[in-house]
C-alpha cells in the first residue's frame, strides 16, 4: 500500500534570491521522493477556503493576506513579501495539510511535503509562517466530527508558539513542543507540555527525552496526531542549536511513527523547519519522514 503524500508545484513561491528561507526545498523534495520511489504520484491539494481558515485565524488577517494589504512591518515579521505567489502558496500549503489529514484518517498515515507553520497565531504570522496549517487542519477535523481528541507533537527545534496560543483554551487539542530553549522565539508562549532542551544536545540524550515523553503521552488517548518533523535539530542546521546527527533524526522519526501506528492512531506528518548548510543534505533529512512512513504502512 503506497503512502499518501500531498504536494503542489505552487508550494515553491517566488521570493527574493537573498531570502534566508530555502523555498526551493519543496520542489526538490517532491522530485527526490519520486526519484527514490517513495511515491509514484502525489495527491494534489486545492486552496484552503476562508471558511475553513477562519477557525484558526481572524477574518481580518486572512483578508489582509488574500488582498496583499498586510502592513509592511508585519510582512517583515513573517519574513516573506506578501506577493501573489506567496499568497497562493500559503492557501495551497494549508489546504495540503487539511487534505493530508483526511487521507490519514483513511490510511492511518499520510504526509504533506510542506506544512508545520507553527509560529503563525490567530491574527498574525511570524518566522516564515503565514498561516498555521496544522491548527487549521486540527480544527477542521474537530468541526467535521472526525476527531475529538488531537495531539500536536512538535519536534521542530523552535517552540510551536502559534499552536500553543491558538489552542490555549481548547482542552480537545493537546499541544506538545520539544524544542531548544535558546532558540526562536525569544519570548515563548505556554504549550500544554513544553520540553526545553539545552544547547548542543546529542542523539542519545535527545532520544531518551523523546522516549520518556512518549511514555507519558501514551497514558492519554487520542483520535489523531499531527507530527511536525522539523529537521532543524540537525548539527549542521544554520538556525538550530542542537547536535543531532542524520541517524538521530531518522531514529526519531521511526520512534514517533511506530509509537502511534502500532496503536492504530492516524498520524499526519508535516515538514516543519530545516535550514541546513547543505541543500542536498536538507532534502535528504526532510525525506526521512516520508521514507519511514512509507516503510511501515
Amino acid at each position: 500500500m503506497e503512502l499518501p503524500v500531498v504536494n503542489h508545484p505552487d508550494y515553491v513561491a517566488k521570493i527574493n534570491d537573498d531570502n534566508k528561507f530555502p523555498i526551493q526545498k519543496f520542489g526538490a523534495l517532491a522530485e527526490h521522493l519520486l526519484k527514490t520511489g517513495v511515491v509514484e504520484k502525489f495527491h494534489v491539494p486545492k486552496e484552503c477556503s476562508t471558511e475553513t481558515m477562519k477557525t484558526s485565524h481572524s477574518l481580518e488577517y486572512i483578508n489582509h493576506i488574500k488582498n496583499k494589504t498586510l502592513d509592511i512591518k508585519l510582512q517583515k515579521k513573517i519574513g516573506f513579501p506578501i506577493n501573489d505567489s506567496v499568497v497562493r502558496r500559503s492557501f495551497v500549503a494549508t489546504g495540503g495539510t487539511v487534505l493530508a489529514s483526511k487521507l490519514a484518517l483513511d490510511r492511518k498515515l499520510a504526509c504533506n511535503t510542506a506544512g508545520g507553520s507553527h509560529h503563525a497565531t490567530f491574527d498574525f504570522g511570524a518566522g516564515y509562517c503565514v498561516f498555521n496549517d496544522v491548527a487549521v487542519a486540527a480544527n477542521y477535523l474537530k468541526d467535521k466530527g472526525y476527531a475529538k481528541k488531537i495531539l500536536i507533537l512538535d519536534l521542530d527545534v523552535h517552540q510551536g508558539n502559534g499552536n500553543s496560543e491558538i489552542f490555549q483554551n481548547d482542552k480537545d487539542v493537546l499541544t506538545f513542543s520539544m524544542h531548544c530553549a535558546s532558540n526562536y522565539p525569544a519570548k515563548k508562549s505556554k504549550s500544554d507540555i513544553d520540553i526545553e532542551l539545552k544547547d548542543h544536545m546529542e542523539d542519545q540524550e535527545y532520544l531518551n527525552v523523546l522516549n520518556d515523553s512518549l511514555k507519558k503521552l501514551n497514558q492519554d488517548k487520542y483520535d489523531f496526531v499531527f507530527y511536525i518533523a522539523g529537521v532543524d535539530i540537525h548539527h549542521e542546521d544554520r538556525l538550530g542549536n542542537l547536535k543531532i546527527t542524520d541517524e538521530g533524526i531518522n531514529k526519531r522519526d521511526q520512534i514517533v511513527i511506530e509509537n502511534f501506528y502500532s496503536k492504530n492512531i492516524p498520524l499526519c506528518g508535516v515538514l516543519g523547519g530545516g535550514y541546513n548548510k547543505s541543500f542536498e543534505k536538507l532534502i535528504e533529512l526532510h525525506s526521512m519522514l516520508h521514507k519511514n512512513c512509507a516503510e511501515i504502512i
